[in-house]
């Protein structure tokens, strides 16, 4: 199996494969997992490779060994001594092309080379196939390490997320506190306004129903209180019938009368009801034939008449 299809087969595209293995040199596969690695964020590596200089000087090479050949001279001595490698001073390291020696020393800061006579060996399929699974269990650590981080990453997501909602909850509890708070403040205030409102009414009652007794004895100067049994009514135009009943006569009679006497241009007929102010009390009709007296209206009473 080549180089390309065994760094395909592990998942890489056909262009960076190449691109690896240009950069490189030659199938080492070890090289150029790692630079895919290294390359792995390139928005530009699965585009096609550049040309290779081989393809480019493919030609001007055959007219130069056409012209080195016919010359027919060869010097042994330069052959024996000619560079067959470049070699890491750092580490010892042999490697073949100029792109080899560029990648290592990117990768491990090294800086010093030279030219040697010592050949690189080929690796053989047994330290490829090794090299193979090692490529391969990088690949697989690289991916848990990436998994880990998309995973803690996701947490901490989840963690701001669950922060902020809890944030708005605290704000909306406390806006909600505060407006019970208020409400707390200023249903006092309003309590005591009503109790006021509520006396003053009372009190209004009280006076008018001192009025009406005063009006009472003046029109009856000759009987006690308990003998008047005066009835004030008022219309619901304001207008004041001061009429009296006797303790026993019944509701209804006190009804009849004032639709007989009623002085605000309606019917003996229209609809009438009765009721107190004070304590406030509408009359049903099963009241109509209870006594004045039962009904708490004696010794007297005012009566409000509603429609």
């Amino acid at each position: 199996m080549s180089s390309l299809q065994t760094l395909m087969e592990m998942g890489f595209s056909e262009n960076a494969s190449k691109k690896a293995l240009s950069v490189v040199g030659g199938d080492k596969i070890e090289q150029a997992m790692e630079w895919l690695l290294a390359h792995a964020d390139d928005p530009s590596i699965n585009d096609p490779p550049p040309p290779s200089k081989s393809d480019t000087e493919s030609a001007s090479d055959g007219k130069m060994e056409t012209g080195e050949a016919g010359s027919g001279e060869t010097n042994e001595g330069d052959e024996e001594e000619a560079a067959r490698s470049i070699k890491c001073d750092d580490c010892g390291k042999l490697f073949q092309t100029s792109a080899e020696v560029e990648y290592h020393a990117v990768k491990s800061g090294h800086e010093n080379f030279s030219e040697s006579t010592e050949e690189k060996k080929a690796l053989t399929e047994e330290e490829k196939l090794q090299k193979k699974m090692e490529l391969a269990e990088k690949i697989k650590q690289r991916r848990k390490e990436r998994e880990a981080e998309e995973e803690k990453e996701a947490r901490e997501r989840e963690r701001k997320r669950i922060q902020m909602g809890q944030a708005m909850a605290e704000r909306k509890r406390v806006s909600t506190t505060q407006g019970e708070e208020v409400k707390t403040k200023c249903f006092p205030k309003k309590r005591r306004r009503d109790k006021l409102e509520d006396k003053l009414a009372r009190q209004k009652v009280k006076e008018q129903i001192e009025r009406d007794r005063q009006a009472r004895k003046e029109m009856f100067p000759d009987k006690t209180e308990a003998e008047a049994k005066a009835q004030p009514i008022r219309l619901p135009s304001g207008t004041p019938l001061v009429q009296e009943f006797k303790a026993k006569e019944s509701l209804s009679a006190v009804r009849l009368w004032v639709g007989l006497n009623r002085t605000d241009g309606l019917s003996a007929d229209a609809p009438i009801k009765l009721s107190t102010t004070f304590p406030r009390k509408t009359f049903s009709e099963d009241d109509m034939d209870k006594p004045l007296d039962l009904l708490g209206l004696v010794p007297s009473a005012v009566l409000m008449i509603t429609n």
